[in-house]
C-alpha cells in the first residue's frame, strides 16, 4: 500500500506561482509513475503532469509553458510548480502515484483558488 500527502495549496492572485507538493509512504519501492491531476468545478479529472523515477515527464498541451514536475525519489516526493497562475487554474490538484503493476493510488487533494 501507498499512502500520498499533498500540500501546496491556497489562495493566489492571477500572475502568482505556486508549488504543489506531494509525498509518499508506505510501498514507496513500487511506484513508478508518479502525476498531478486536477478537477475543476463541474468538469472532470484531468491529467496536466506526469514524472516516472527514471524523470521522463509528460504534460498536457495547454499547461505546458507554465507547468514543472519535479521528482525527488530520495524523498518519494514529487513536485509541480505552476507559474503564471490563471483564473482557470483553480481546481482540487490531486497526486497519483502507479505501481509498476499498474495499481494506483490517490491523495486527498489540495485546493488552489487563484483570484483575478
Amino acid at each position: 500500500q501507498v499512502q500520498l500527502v499533498e500540500s501546496g495549496g491556497g489562495l493566489v492572485q492571477a500572475g502568482g506561482s505556486l508549488r504543489l507538493s506531494c509525498t509518499a509512504s508506505g510501498s514507496t519501492f513500487s511506484i513508478n509513475v508518479m502525476g498531478w491531476y486536477r478537477q475543476a468545478p463541474g468538469k472532470q479529472r484531468e491529467l496536466v503532469a506526469s514524472i516516472t523515477r527514471d524523470f521522463i515527464t509528460y504534460y498536457v498541451d495547454s499547461v505546458k509553458e507554465r507547468f514543472t514536475i519535479s521528482r525527488n525519489n530520495a524523498a518519494n516526493t514529487v513536485y509541480l510548480i505552476i507559474d503564471s497562475l490563471k483564473p482557470e487554474d483553480t481546481a482540487v490538484y490531486y497526486c497519483n502515484a502507479q505501481e509498476y503493476g499498474l495499481k494506483g493510488y490517490w491523495g486527498q487533494g489540495t485546493q488552489v483558488t487563484v483570484s483575478s
